[in-house]
């Protein structure tokens, strides 16, 4: 019940849904005066959430930087990697990656360069309608296809969210791995949720995110003035982020 109302949740929190709603109030409503102050308030709100140096400046503030590969010191025996950067595409045969995917490329990097010795892909069913596609059993064909021996694969392929990502993955390395040390990558935007989950999982973890959605600061005119439609998607991503911290904590999540 928590996975689908979390989804409802998160469509009515995004920034384009307030602004569509103020829009089609301000153009249905036959009062002259309130007309006027849904129209204004519509143009507003889509400027502050489509302003790109607004939206970097908040994002900073909430993502997590860790460790770059160079002050990694250490051999870990697992890098978990969170999924929710594709989608499989049997028509096409082939692995649709997203934006995010930056967290598979760099749990790659981790294990072949020998900063761990095991891959983990924690990630099932994250979409209400496409319950049976469970990434990380896909994304395990697919390493497979490019050479990583299985026996260096760890794969667990029931969880739903970042919680369940957390307990499941937490129950597979203590039975395999009691005294292990193990690496977290996810998005930087993710990882402050990610990482309180897996603590309150009883899993000690190193972070190390990736996938940085605010860049250095940038003060030139179109980033300061002009709105970008790619500034909507990432208030879309923090606010959802918000949300979901904020929900953990009153479920005892994180």
């Amino acid at each position: 019940m928590f996975f689908y109302l979390s989804k409802i949740l998160l469509f009515l929190a995004t920034p384009i849904v307030w602004i569509f709603t103020l829009l089609l109030w301000g153009i249905l409503t036959k009062k002259p005066v309130r007309k006027k102050r849904m129209l204004w308030a519509a143009a507003i709100c889509f400027y502050f959430f489509s302003n790109a140096f607004l939206t970097d400046e908040f994002v900073r503030l909430y993502e997590e930087r860790t460790a770059s590969y160079s002050e990694l010191n250490e051999t870990y025996d697992v890098v978990i990697v969170l999924g929710g950067f594709s989608n499989d595409d049997p028509e096409q045969d082939q692995i649709q990656f997203h934006s995010a995917s930056d967290r598979l490329l760099a749990g790659l990097k981790l294990y072949q360069t020998g900063r761990a010795k095991k891959l983990m892909i924690s990630s099932g069913a994250g979409q209400i309608m496409k319950p049976d596609e469970k990434e990380a059993l896909y994304l395990n064909e697919f390493l497979l296809e490019i050479g990583i021996p299985g026996e260096d694969l760890i794969i667990e392929g029931e969880s739903k969210n970042t919680h369940e990502n957390a307990v499941m993955s937490a129950e597979i390395l203590k039975e395999r791995y009691p005294d292990g040390k193990y690496l977290l990558v996810t998005s930087a935007f993710h990882m402050p949720r990610a990482k309180r989950c897996f603590e309150k999982a009883g899993l000690e973890v190193t972070p190390f995110s990736v996938d940085h959605q605010a860049g250095p600061r940038k003060y030139l005119i179109d980033h300061l003035f002009i709105p970008n439609t790619d500034s909507l998607r990432r208030w879309q991503m923090l606010i959802k982020e918000w949300i979901g911290f904020v929900s953990y904590k009153m479920m005892g999540y994180c």
